[in-house]
């Protein structure tokens, strides 16, 4: 980069190769029209010569059209020249309005943006116009839109999991987790659908299973049990009573076992749905239980175990989210693009919902431009006001200056024209 570059750089003005070809375009027209006032002050100077001799009146005639030609691009020389510096660097009042209007014409148009393309009405008025909601109905119900929004908002995923630190996300998941686990009481839900199970008989098929696995483990377990329940007699009794003992208690277990296994109505069956009532009513209004089983659920998430299990459920679901997004025949974007195509198809057939999202999208536009109105025009006044005066005038110039150069052109003919009209006009009434 050159040092004029990095100094237009600074100022906050770009000059590209469009630019300096629109430069180069002006500098021609300007050549063009100087060279037609030159043109004119020859004209003028040798047609006032050619009357100085006698040359006829038509002579006349072309020093009038000549001399007002002359006055034109003189005339409007100057007042191009004014917009963008001071005429031979003079002084004069008004010259280089450009340079040194720069920052009020930065907030007028600031000002006139806000004004005429930022209020709220405006927004309103124009996105009604456009029907957007109607028109992005469309576009997504066409073949093939779905299936690219959804690869672009996977590759977009993939990148927002890609400059995500793990151990940051794991921090937050756990103590987010925590944070709302220990604010919601479990006693009360749980005490509800403890209840509303014991009364649809939902249980039962758990005490089933109980009793099943009970009688199974009796069964293989036999001589265990006698052997427990023997270290268990008294010193002072016989080994054989002992044993007695010890097979009259399995045997007895294994009857009740298989008696509550075997038969629906069994009384403990019923103790145990009494029981099981009875709890989901504790859990539900006896305020000791419900502190005791909150103290119990403080301290489970306390455990370490418990907080590593909920922090590394992070990387599970990340693992499954970038499976599911990198491959296109997965069922999450398949459901994703059929779930976009169908909305597509809604929202461009069915009136009512393309008003609403409409209405949200037109309240959505008012709310920005109405919040943040002033910060957008602060941005085009404020940077205005940071470019360089003169890299600024260098720089409309360049962009309006061919079109301005015309002014000079149109100035020197219509001059011409007006001179020879008045030297006419005046011959013929008897100047």
């Amino acid at each position: 980069m050159s040092v004029d570059q990095r100094v237009r750089a600074a100022a906050g003005i770009s000059f590209t190769a469009a630019d300096e070809e629109k430069r180069r375009g002006v500098r021609r027209m300007k050549t063009i029209a100087t060279g037609l006032l030159a043109f004119a002050t020859a004209v003028f100077g040798l047609a006032t010569w050619a009357r100085g001799v006698g040359a006829g009146a038509w002579s006349g005639y072309v020093a009038a059209a000549a001399e007002a030609g002359m006055v034109g691009a003189l005339a409007d020389w100057f007042a191009v020249t004014a917009l963008f510096r001071r005429p031979f660097g003079l002084p004069i009042p008004h010259t280089a309005i450009i340079p040194t209007k720069k920052d009020a014409f930065g907030k007028s148009l600031g000002d006139f943006v806000g004004e005429n393309f930022l209020s709220g009405h405006v927004v309103r008025e124009r996105l009604a116009v456009i029907g957007i909601a109607r028109r992005l109905g469309e576009w997504l119900a066409a073949p093939g839109s779905a299936e690219r929004v959804t690869k672009e908002s996977a590759a977009a995923l993939r990148g927002v999991l890609a400059v995500l630190r793990d151990e940051d996300v794991q921090a937050v998941v756990a103590e987010a987790v925590t944070r709302r686990a220990a604010a919601t009481s479990i006693a009360e839900p749980a005490g509800r659908l403890l209840g509303k199970v014991v009364s649809d008989g939902g249980h039962r098929g758990m005490v089933d299973l109980i009793a099943v696995r009970a009688h199974d483990w009796l069964t293989v377990h036999h001589e265990e049990v006698v052997q427990r329940v023997t270290q268990r007699t008294p010193l002072w009794t016989p080994k054989f009573i002992d044993h007695q003992v010890g097979e009259r208690v399995y045997k007895e277990l294994m009857r009740f076992v298989t008696d509550i296994r075997d038969d629906p109505e069994h009384p403990a069956r019923g103790a145990i749905d009494n029981f099981l009532a009875d709890f989901a009513t504790e859990l539900q209004h006896d305020p000791a239980i419900i502190a005791r089983v909150e103290r119990a659920k403080s301290d489970l998430l306390a455990r370490p175990e418990v907080q590593d299990l909920i922090a590394s459920s992070w990387a599970a679901v990340r693992t499954l989210v970038l499976s599911a997004a990198e491959d296109e025949r997965s069922e999450l974007r398949r459901r994703i693009a059929a779930g976009l195509r169908s909305f597509g198809h809604r929202l461009a057939t069915d009136a009512r919902l393309q008003a609403k999202t409409d209405g949200w999208l037109q309240d959505a536009a008012q709310y920005v431009v109405e919040t943040y109105r002033r910060e957008i025009t602060s941005l085009i006044s404020e940077t205005v006001a940071g470019w360089d005066a003169d890299e600024a005038s260098r720089k409309i110039e360049a962009n309006v200056g061919r079109d301005l150069q015309f002014i000079r052109i149109n100035g020197t003919v219509v001059g011409a024209l007006a001179g020879l009209l008045i030297h006419t006009v005046a011959v013929a009434l008897g100047g």
